[in-house]
């Protein structure tokens, strides 16, 4: 497979190199198999090597050429859907093209989050089935940025819903769910829900499924993109358990909270960057807050979140603060949370994260 370039910017083009470095050492095997292609190093200017080798060229030198993909792709960053239809017609094999990681133009359009753009390059033959490198299809991308209407765009064109990317059981219902939207997860689970494991169907706040699913299965994937940290989930009953309370706060499943602290789980776990209170107020799931409390979840515990550098001995109270969710800031307030906490990276209270996110009234109730 030979890609081709849609963006002709020599930083950007080095930043893709570093990525690619990135998945090597963190072991994506089609990444590895590509460095392994080229026998290249896994160093930077390996991975410079691999990618110009991956698009044709024998050096990074010589690496860049316009192309049809390449301008194709410049008027899907600027969203000018006129243009990429005429473009299109006049260049149809553009929308076959495969680009830097493994990305084609329905996938880079399904990332500016514009139905429009992906409509044009359906009706045009686009493969609604394309992956990248790391196995992330059009779908996937909806279901990560909580996209309802492409979501069904993308379905009615046959867009698979069991493929895994970044991961085993990383569907586009599993992104969805990692985020906490339940929107398009809804959409997604309507069609088929996979995988159905514990963490899933706490997600969709469905009894009968979590009675039903499989626990531990499918839960290779654990984050969304390389920004989280690196994570090997164990087979521990327990430790899927904890992580399933984790996925059910962030959607505000009030039933699946329940029924898996009767259970046993744990609501004060946290097994992989985020508590499920910290989860909860970080999306402002005011019904899964007070389920919470209810049972017993300490409102002052520290966890972490989100990347390395972001959410490190943090409350839920700073996301709650950070998001200016006003009304959970009220109800951890009243359930005695401690406004003077300070974060172990910045140093800050909760007050300060609001006021650095430019949240004013999460600030102003904070102090």
């Amino acid at each position: 497979m030979t890609w081709h370039v849609f963006r002709d910017d020599p930083d950007y083009l080095a930043e893709r190199a570093d990525g690619l470095l990135a998945s090597a050492l963190d072991g994506t095997p089609s990444v590895v198999a590509e460095f392994a292609r080229w026998s290249a190093p896994h160093t930077p200017d390996g991975a410079r090597l691999v990618l110009a080798r991956g698009h044709g060229f024998d050096d990074w030198e010589s690496f860049l050429q316009p192309s049809a993909f390449a301008a194709a792709y410049r008027l899907v960053e600027a969203r000018d859907v006129d243009g990429l239809a005429a473009l299109t017609n006049r260049f149809p094999g553009a929308v076959d093209v495969v680009g830097t990681g493994g990305n084609d133009l329905l996938g880079l359009a399904a990332a500016t989050r514009d139905e429009r753009l992906v409509t044009v390059l359906l009706a045009r033959g686009a493969y609604v089935a394309h992956a990248n490198v790391h196995g992330w299809t059009a779908l996937h991308q909806a279901g990560y940025a909580n996209l309802p209407l492409m979501a069904r765009v993308l379905l009615d064109a046959g867009a698979p819903t069991a493929l895994s990317a970044r991961g085993d059981g990383g569907t586009p219902l599993a992104a969805a769910l990692f985020w906490g939207h339940v929107e398009v997860a809804r959409v997604l689970a309507a069609v088929e829900v996979v995988p159905h494991n514990l963490r899933t169907a706490a997600g969709l706040d469905d009894v009968a499924l979590l009675e039903s699913s499989v626990p531990g299965s499918g839960r290779g994937f654990y984050r969304p993109h390389s920004g989280f940290p690196v994570w090997r989930p164990s087979d521990s009953l327990t430790e899927i358990r904890d992580e399933a309370v984790s996925w059910a706060a962030r959607c505000d499943a009030v039933e699946a909270i329940t029924w898996l602290a009767e259970r046993g789980a744990a609501l004060d776990a946290d097994v992989y960057r985020g508590t499920p209170l910290i989860w909860a107020a970080a999306k402002g799931r005011v019904a899964a807050v007070r389920r919470l409390l209810e049972l017993g979840a300490g409102v002052d515990v520290r966890g972490t979140f989100g990347g390395p550098r972001h959410g490190v001995g943090t409350t839920a109270l700073h996301h709650a603060a950070e998001s200016g969710h006003v009304e959970v800031i009220e109800v951890l307030l009243a359930a005695g949370a401690d406004t003077t906490i300070q974060d172990e990276v910045y140093g800050a209270t909760p007050a300060g994260w609001a006021e650095h996110n430019g949240q004013a009234a999460a600030r102003d109730l904070l102090v």
